[in-house]
């Protein structure tokens, strides 16, 4: 799995929380999360089913009500620099987003009903779809606007947070960068085994980027040289999308793993291209057969 679209149209609330605990590098199945939330094909999930399955991941999911449209983008630009994904009901209470990243007036989103469902929006293009015009009250409450939101929110500090700048997103909404939304989850998984979170404790750490500055060479020659049906542009791809995850995440290597590291990825390539051109058995003797 990765930034995928929901396969139906009830789904969206889990799609939504799936996405928002993946940009705090935690790993979530959609289906478990429906599971969680007993997500109905009819009245979809709402906001206290969604909550219960977040404090499964150890997350809180707390309203947060405004009720007029200057204190929402105030509340929301807080919580996106705090680094919690914001989940929004839109569309007139009838579809769940997460909200990722702010910058510079413009709103990253994950949206699992839009193909690509990364989107970038202006405030004015968000507000028009979050708000919720309120008809059933009674008095002075009848006609007012309501902003609902419910930021993500670790119970232990996490040091790992996706960075969705507006740069980034757009990236990944062009077509021949489809492959990495979809495997966004893969990548992630692995690089949690070769990479760790940046931390002041580490001496001299290397991005991935300059990791693969020195090493990137090697490790292409020899995946390819043992493999040998795989294209060397096939191989670096695989590392260009490991890089710009890593990137996202801020993810870097210990110096002290530089050589745990190498073998990493050296292995994790090796298991990909197998995986990708088949390879003709090794090291067997052929049996013979009985006449």
């Amino acid at each position: 799995m990765g930034l995928d679209r929901q396969p139906n149209n009830f789904t969206c609330g889990p799609y939504a929380l799936k996405h928002a605990l993946t940009m705090l590098g935690v790993l979530a199945e959609p289906q478990k999360v429906s599971r969680l939330a007993k997500t109905h094909w009819w009245s979809g999930t709402d906001e206290v089913r969604l909550a219960r399955a977040a404090r499964a991941y150890h997350c809180d999911m707390p309203l947060l009500r405004k009720l007029n449209e200057r204190d929402a983008r105030k509340t929301m630009v807080r919580s996106l620099t705090r680094g919690e994904p914001v989940l929004t009901c839109v569309d007139e209470w009838q579809h769940w987003i997460v909200v990722v990243h702010h910058e510079k007036g413009r709103f990253v989103a994950i949206d699992s009903r839009e193909m690509p469902v990364v989107v970038v929006m202006t405030w004015r293009e968000l507000a028009k779809r979050w708000v919720y015009v309120d008809t059933e009250g009674e008095d002075e409450a009848a006609g007012s606007e309501i902003y609902d939101m419910f930021p993500v929110r670790p119970r232990a500090r996490r040091k790992l947070r996706a960075r969705f700048s507006v740069a980034r997103a757009r990236m990944l909404r062009r077509p021949e960068n489809r492959d990495v939304s979809l495997c966004w989850d893969q990548y992630l998984g692995d690089l949690l085994a070769v990479c760790r979170p940046r931390s002041p404790h580490h001496v001299q750490p290397l991005t991935l980027g300059e990791f693969l500055r020195r090493h990137q060479k090697l490790v292409v020659e020899r995946v390819t040289y043992w493999h040998g049906a795989v294209e060397r542009a096939e191989v670096n791809r695989v590392l260009r999308n490991l890089r710009f995850v890593a990137d996202t995440y801020g993810m870097v290597i210990p110096a002290a793993g530089t050589r745990r590291a190498f073998t990493d990825i050296i292995a994790l390539l090796t298991l990909w291209a197998a995986g990708r051109r088949a390879v003709d058995p090794m090291y067997m003797v052929a049996k013979r057969s009985r006449k």
